[in-house]
């Protein structure tokens, strides 16, 4: 019998893109791993506990290595290049440790009057409105501007790349998704020769003068597809989502206005509550492994949902309650992974999720709703939660 899918395990009528977590919580009370059917992709098992899910997301079993599916058959499970979430370890220490030097607390520091000044200039053209559209405003263009800086991608090509990247998160069609990675490879490959033969001070420009055992071909396309796309696509989900998780919740809203020192509490809440990853990537047992009462057969895939062990009632009471005073469980999170494939990027997603909402915040202290609840639009994606729009009112 094929496995269902989430869906299918849903309570009727409630959508799992819209909300996942009841269907969770009834995984859980049953054990914390499961066979589930993901649409498109195939059946895997899915890790729904938190303690089972950080061991996994540690297990060198488990390997983010395609190779070591049973289905594999060719060298497709890239999709462009080979980048650092789909290797392991010796090649995923030093690809990392090529960038990591990009992403320290001192380098993040730096950034911070270049993200500041990105947020003032984008509310400074909100100036005047009633109602706009947050996602398409102010919480895409900011981590867009930011990484496209950092990496050197030009302004006037800002669009372009976002929407090459919406369709390869979220395909709308596997024709779609393949002509934008053809476009996504061509725009890369063309923007890195042109470093190559022009460097100039950007991180693009320092990974393709790196020495001769530093970066190959195809891992230079991967390493800038991974860092332009991850750079950007959850940390817009995390501001909106923040924003969204605010007003759903008025009176921690009006906790944050009247302490903004709240902010970070805001966004750790919102990372732990209803984060910007829904998934880990894809692990492939390497070799038969347990987890928890279930032995995951060699060649199998495994999901670790980040979502589902953030609200784990066994290390967060009430863990449905959204609360930007609460106290931090031991050992934090998951909603950036654990383990050597921990985000890179999260000082920075944090950094720019901070200073977005206290701008906001201060700028727009009546922020509001301007659309039903029931009607927002979330994004179909396996690994991502995000918002395709969040219509707000800036003024009473």
């Amino acid at each position: 019998m094929p496995a269902p899918t989430l869906q299918e395990l849903s309570p009727a009528g409630l959508d799992v893109t819209v909300d996942p977590y009841p269907v969770y919580a009834a995984l859980r009370e049953q054990g914390p791993v499961h066979r589930i059917l993901v649409p498109g992709t195939g059946e895997t098992w899915l890790v729904v506990a938190r303690d089972e899910a950080r061991a996994a997301l540690t297990d060198p079993r488990l390997s983010n290595d395609i190779r070591h599916s049973s289905s594999w058959a060719d060298d497709g499970g890239h999709a462009l290049g080979v980048n650092m979430l789909q290797s392991d370890a010796p090649q995923h220490t030093r690809l990392r440790g090529l960038v990591a030097r990009e992403f320290t607390a001192g380098r993040i520091r730096a950034l911070r009057p270049r993200i500041q000044e990105v947020a003032d200039t984008l509310l400074d053209a909100l100036t005047g409105a009633r109602s706009v559209d947050l996602v398409a405003s102010y919480a895409l263009p900011l981590p867009m501007t930011v990484i496209c800086e950092l990496l050197g991608v030009p302004a006037a090509d800002h669009d372009s790349f976002h929407t090459w990247s919406t369709e390869l998160v979220a395909p709308s069609s596997p024709e779609a998704a393949g002509a934008a990675a053809g476009a996504m490879t061509g725009y890369l490959t063309a923007l890195i020769e042109e470093r190559r033969a022009d460097p100039r001070g950007d991180l693009l420009s320092a990974l393709v003068t790196t020495p001769a055992d530093g970066l190959s071909a195809e891992e230079l396309l991967g390493m800038a597809f991974l860092l332009l796309v991850a750079g950007h696509e959850t940390t817009v989900n995390l501001i909106s989502g923040t924003v969204l998780s605010l007003l759903a919740h008025p009176e921690q809203l009006a906790a944050l206005r009247a302490d903004p020192g709240l902010v970070d509490g805001a966004i750790e809440e919102t990372l732990r509550y209803d984060g910007p990853v829904e998934t880990a990537a894809f692990r492939f047992a390497a070799e038969p492994v347990r987890i928890g009462d279930t032995t995951v057969p060699a060649g199998d895939s495994v999901l670790v949902s980040l979502a589902a062990a953030s609200r784990d009632p066994r290390h967060y009471p009430d863990p449905d309650r959204f609360d930007i005073h609460r106290d931090r469980a031991p050992g934090g999170h998951l909603a950036f992974g654990h383990g050597i494939h921990h985000c890179l990027g999260a000082p920075l997603a944090r950094v720019e999720a901070a200073i977005a909402l206290r701008a906001l915040i201060e700028r727009h202290p009546r922020l509001a709703l301007d659309a039903d609840p029931a009607d927002l639009v979330r994004r179909p994606s396996t690994m991502l939660r995000g918002l395709t729009s969040l219509p707000v009112r800036l003024q009473a």
